[in-house]
Formats: C-alpha cells, structure tokens, sequence
C-alpha cells in the first residue's frame, strides 16, 4: 500500500514572524538617556532578542562598551557603531541614534519595553522550531519518538532561555562572564554558587555541585554510594525545599529510596521498616521526618530500564530542577544494541554529560568498581571503573567510596555498623585532587565526616 502525502511550503502556512521595532528602539534610546537604566536592560536583552539586525548589532556595541568599562552615551556609541561599519558614515549614526533618543515614550518603562521584545524573541523561536519540525517530519523518515523528543527539547530549550540555533561571539560571552562574576561577589551571591552536598571539605575541594557537571560516584557493592548519593540529596532538599532533585533508581523501588530517606532523617534503623517494631520516640521521629521531606521537591523514578532519552524526557518536568542522580551506570543500555560493552557505556556517559549541559544541572551518576580492588587488596584508580572507556574522560568530577582496612579475604563477613569510609575525589575539574574520612552508620544509612582538618 503505497503512502500519499500532501505537501505545502512553509511559507504557505501564512506565517508572519513577530517583532515590535518601535520597543527596539524604545531600548536603545533609553539606554543612551539615562544610563541608570543600562542594568537593567543587560540583565534582561542579548542581542539575538532583536528583530532589526541593526538594532541587534548596536545593541552588541553597547554590550562590548560595557564589558570594557567604558561608558555608554550618545557619543560613545556613535564612535563605536561607525567603527563596527553598521552605518555607512558618522552623519547615518548619529542621525539613527538621535532619532531613537527623540522618540523614547518614558525611560522609566524601560523594563516594559525590553520584556516586549523578549516576548517578541521566544515567539519568533518558538515559530522557528516548530518550523524546523514540521520540515524534518514531512519526509515520514524520521520517528516519531525522535520528533518528540526533538520537540521537547527545543520547548524546554526556550523555557530555559537558551537557544542554540547561533553561535555566539566571544564578546558576547565575555560579558556573559562578567555579569556571572559580578553575581557571585553582589549580596545574593548564594543563589549562583555550586549546590552544597552538606559536606563541607567536599564542597570547598569541588566547590559545590556545579551547574552542568556530570559527577561519577563510584564503588563496590555495599560500601554506600546510595546511602551517600541519598544523604546528599536529602542535605540539599532540607537546606533548599524550592531546589527540584530527580532521582532515578534502575535497582531500587520508590518506597525503598523512600525508607532510607526517611531513616537516615530520622536515626531509626532501616530494618525496622521491615519489622515495624518502633518504640513512640522512634515513630515520631519518623513522622517527622517523613513530614519534613514531603515538603521538598524530591521526585523518584524507579523504571528498571529507562533510557538516557526517557530520562531526560522526565527530568525536564520537574520544577525548578536542580540536581538529578541515577543509580546506577552498569544497570543501563544503550540507545542501539552494542556487543561491545565498553562502547555501550561510552555512549551512555557521554549522553548523560550531554544531558547535563542542556539541563543545565550537576547530575550524580552512580557506577560499579571492578573486582580489582578487592583481590588487590589496594585502594581504587580511574582504571578500576568496571566497563570503563570514556567514563573517566567525561566525567568533571570522579568520586570513590572505599571501605578501609576492609577484609578482603572473606567479603561475606558482616561489617561493623559504623564504618570508616575513604571519599577519594579522584577527577576534579574545579580543585585539588584529595581524600577524606567519613563515618558510614550502615544501620541508617547516614554518612558524617570525620576529621576535615587532618584529611589526607
């Protein structure tokens, strides 16, 4: 049975791109008016957010006048379009620029006029994906689990305020840059510094989880990366209730990620979830504790075989999203059959180091040790990390959990409640490469340090 498809060129849809340019120019003119207002505006335009290329082009000239410390007026920004060759002669600016500065309604409703023209921006982009969409599917090639995932790609794209249909000059970045700094040092300066783990040698060596990082925590079975992964998100969630955490657990049900949240909040012992042998002071406790995270914004996934694509797919609904864990690596399978393992896990390393850049959020990826370790009776390498192939390389930060003057001869031995856990940050993009102590309470699953001050 042959397919017929009917199609009509994009430009018969009737599609009229919108844009306002008289709160362009309303921009512009303020800017050059009042140069108190100039902030403002920064905080809110990038270039590409014009319609008009030259309101687009002048506009870049006052970013790069910015960035250079030099100030922002009629004059300067006359000399600095003329040299850029956006009017063909000095009389052309100034007549432009005069023009603009003569026509501003109110500088006061500055702020007004630039949300237009964002608004005007996000809806030409929204337009333009949905354009880009329609092409790639009007061929029937492409399927339609491919456009989907495209096409929530792109509106989460545009919620986020990013658009990476351009490239970007170094100009512009550089001021991206420096308006970062100038957050980091100005009286919020908390609210763009990494994500606080609760531990904190290890947020001043990383400082922080930071925005985009992809995080490898890895172990040997039993040691507590889930317990340790847990009590990190568990530290931000109480300390931040408005940050969303994914956690995506491929080995363990809900309920069980729920239990170990609740009884390392709580200090009552895991098993006694199992038992239900609580004493009042205990069930209290865990009420409270259960009442307490259930006022954050923790969400749990526990499909066993979800892909890279699902998963991002979820993470992108969670509200004000802020750290995703997955736990754990080797439990996952590539988007194509791969007979070659390690090939299977680069791929999916590289795709979680891809998601956490469009996310924009540190995502905590739980990996397995090979046996190497314990049949040499050593602590843990780069090398060790089971399936390893491009792990480690992308990887900004790698983390070991190592159980000391464990006894390697007999695994199966029951280990003492509290134990004495080597954290090795072993790859760290952002510091020192170091090791600390931490105490590992296995009865209730909660990780606490020990000694900071003399860590290797």
């Amino acid at each position: 049975m042959s397919e017929s498809r009917v199609s009509l060129p994009l430009d018969a849809l009737g599609i009229n791109l919108p844009y306002n340019t008289e709160a362009e120019q309303a921009v512009i003119g303020a800017m050059l008016v009042d140069s108190s207002v100039q902030d403002d505006v920064f905080g809110i335009l990038r270039p590409e957010y014009f319609y008009s290329k030259q309101n687009a082009d002048i506009f870049r000239e006052m970013m790069i006048l910015q960035t250079s410390g030099k100030p922002i007026d009629f004059v300067t920004v006359s000399e600095s379009v003329v040299s850029a060759g956006i009017f063909g002669s000095a009389d052309d600016a100034k007549l432009y620029l005069y023009s603009v500065t003569e026509t501003v309604p109110s500088v006061s409703n500055v702020t007004a006029y630039a949300r237009i023209v964002t608004e005007k921006y996000l809806q030409r982009t929204l337009i333009n994906s949905c354009r880009e969409v329609i092409e790639l599917g009007s061929d029937g090639q492409t399927p339609a689990n491919e456009l989907l995932d495209l096409a929530e790609q792109k509106i989460y794209d545009i919620r986020s305020g990013r658009s990476t249909s351009d490239m970007k000059s170094i100009e512009d970045v550089s001021f991206q840059v420096l308006s970062d700094l100038e957050k980091l040092i100005g009286d919020d300066r908390e609210k763009y510094l990494g994500i606080s783990t609760g531990f904190s040698y290890l947020d001043r060596v990383t400082t922080g989880l930071n925005r985009s990082d992809l995080i490898i925590l890895a172990a040997r079975p039993s040691v507590g990366k889930t317990s340790f992964a847990l009590n990190i998100a568990a530290n931000i969630a109480r300390s931040h209730p408005e940050i969303g955490i994914g956690i995506f657990s491929l080995e363990m049900t809900n309920e069980q990620l729920a239990q170990r949240l609740i009884s390392s909040i709580a200090g009552v012992r895991s098993q006694k979830f199992r038992t239900g042998e609580f004493n009042d002071d205990e069930m209290e406790r865990i009420t409270d504790a259960a009442a307490e995270i259930s006022g954050t914004n923790i969400y749990l996934d526990d499909t066993s075989s979800i892909s890279v694509q699902e998963l991002q797919a979820k993470a992108r609904r969670i509200k004000n999203l802020g750290l995703i864990i997955v736990d754990y690596l080797q439990l996952m399978s590539g988007s194509r059959r791969n007979e070659n393992r390690v090939n299977e896990i680069s791929e999916i390393t590289r795709n979680f180091k891809v998601l956490a850049k469009e996310l924009n959020v540190p995502v905590i990826l739980l990996s397995q040790l090979s046996r190497g370790t314990e049949k040499d009776k050593r602590r843990p390498m780069l090398s060790d990390l089971r399936d390893s192939g491009s792990i480690e390389q992308d990887a900004d930060i790698v983390m070991f959990l190592h159980r000391e003057n464990q006894n390697t001869d007999e695994p199966d031995t029951v280990q003492p409640v509290n134990q004495d856990i080597l954290l090795m940050v072993s790859k760290n993009r952002h510091g020192e490469i170091t090791n600390m102590h931490l105490n590992f309470q296995s009865d209730i699953t909660k990780f606490t340090p020990i000694d900071y001050e003399h860590a290797e």
